[in-house]
């Protein structure tokens, strides 16, 4: 396998986007430290331990409107029009939205109202940005190449959400309008690397309206159900099990770390990603995709149980750095099959159909911590969401025995210009 550096200098223009986006990773995750530490830290001073959680698991329900209602309509931009400059207009709203919450936060009492709003248009901008992104990388690299480029892209992912909260953490304790400034910074440098990027980003046109494209992207998911199995499977375990908005009132109430430690703790996910996402570029997973799958989301669930009742911070991360490697497994399964096996002028569709299932699993799941955490307080909604990620696994394993039986993650052969999913899995042995 070429070394990571080699092949980012062989494909310059996946280079760029790896570079931009890795750039735009970091910022989203320092905006999304700060924007939970804020508002958790505002609420305190005059509500409860609960309703403060609750409110922190708010942003994810106004982040995640805008998405429902656009995403299926960018994914099919997507397909029509060039995925690069669909990026770069995206990514202009995000740094309007960073530089928005600078102005928020020198405010002498910040507004919870203007900080949603802004949340909501920055869940509008990422709406756009998900599918366009991720259909884009195909056009990057030969087909060849897709393998290692995904693994690149998520090792991309994982870095900066390692990085990005710790950093996030840092500056959170110095001032939050400092922390959106360099977050509107760093967006900022993403966008003037992107500018650089040459390739023909437009797909070949297809015909038919938009809401036959739609509906085209949606019976082609719901027809691949191993695909389908898999994205569902992500959504429901990871909207149960989710613990990302409860974190603010771990760091804070329960483990009692203060700013600097509730970057940590939003860093642990991502150091467990990291190294199992290193593992399986350098050991790719050759047999028994799917049932290892299940298993993986099972240990999302019980590593969550382990972090909902510990009361020790390496514990904690450690905790989280479980979850995270088996959220990675989970990641490497869902998004091989998707990006190879769906012929490029439908990637935007499937990939606003794929991102809408992660949103919901990821911004959904902030609110229904929230609403869990005010019912049942932050370690009862923790407990809460493990149990039922084990029971989900379980449900899902019995509901979609072709997944659970899915053994191989093979390239399909390029002159095919679609491919069923059982083309892609051989029979388990």
């Amino acid at each position: 396998m070429t070394s990571p550096l080699t092949f980012l200098f062989r494909n310059r223009d996946f280079g760029l986007y790896f570079g931009a986006m890795f750039l735009v990773n970091i910022a989203v995750q320092i905006q999304a430290v700060t924007i939970g530490w804020q508002i958790y830290d505002l609420a305190r001073e005059t509500r409860s331990i609960k309703e403060s959680a609750f409110l922190v698991g708010m942003v994810g329900l106004v982040q995640f409107l805008p998405l429902f209602a656009l995403t299926l309509f960018a994914g099919s931009l997507a397909d029509r029009i060039s995925r690069r400059a669909i990026v770069l207009a995206s990514l202009v709203v995000e740094t309007a939205c960073a530089a928005a919450l600078v102005f928020v936060s020198l405010e002498e009492v910040p507004q919870f109202t203007h900080i949603f709003a802004i949340a909501a248009l920055f869940g509008a901008a990422r709406a756009f940005l998900s599918p366009a992104s991720t259909a884009l990388v195909p056009m990057l690299v030969p087909r060849r190449d897709m393998p290692q480029a995904i693994s690149l892209k998520s090792l991309s992912w994982q870095g900066a959400v390692i990085i990005g909260p710790w950093i996030g953490g840092m500056l959170c304790a110095l001032s939050t309008a400092l922390s959106y400034g360099v977050t509107t910074a760093l967006y900022g440098l993403g966008i003037a690397i992107a500018l650089m990027m040459r390739a023909n980003t437009t797909p070949e046109r297809q015909p038919g309206s938009a809401l036959a494209q739609i509906r085209d992207g949606l019976v082609y998911v719901w027809n691949n159900k191993i695909i389908f199995g898999a994205m569902s499977l992500d959504l429901f375990a990871v909207l149960l099990g989710g613990v990302t908005a409860l974190l603010p009132a771990f760091a804070a109430d329960v483990l009692q770390v203060g700013p600097s430690g509730f970057g940590l703790l939003r860093s642990g996910p991502a150091l467990g990603a990291a190294s199992m996402a290193i593992a399986l570029t350098l050991w790719p997973m050759k047999r028994r995709a799917g049932a290892r799958m299940f298993w993986a989301v099972a240990a999302f669930g019980l590593a969550t149980l382990v972090f909902a009742v510990s009361r020790n911070m390496v514990l904690s991360i450690a905790a989280l750095a479980a979850l995270g490697a088996a959220d990675m497994i989970s990641v490497y399964v869902r998004q091989t099959l998707v990006q190879i096996v769906t012929p490029d002028h439908m990637r935007g569709r499937v990939s606003s159909v794929s991102g809408l299932f992660i949103s919901g699993s990821n911004e959904l799941g902030e609110f229904e911590s929230g609403v869990a955490a005010r019912l049942l307080g932050p370690v009862g909604a923790a407990i809460f969401g493990g149990i039922g990620t084990i029971i989900v696994t379980g449900l899902w394993a019995k509901w979609f025995p072709d997944l659970r039986r899915a053994d191989r993650l093979d390239m399909a052969p390029p002159e095919m210009e679609v491919v069923r999913p059982h083309s892609v899995t051989a029979p388990a042995s």
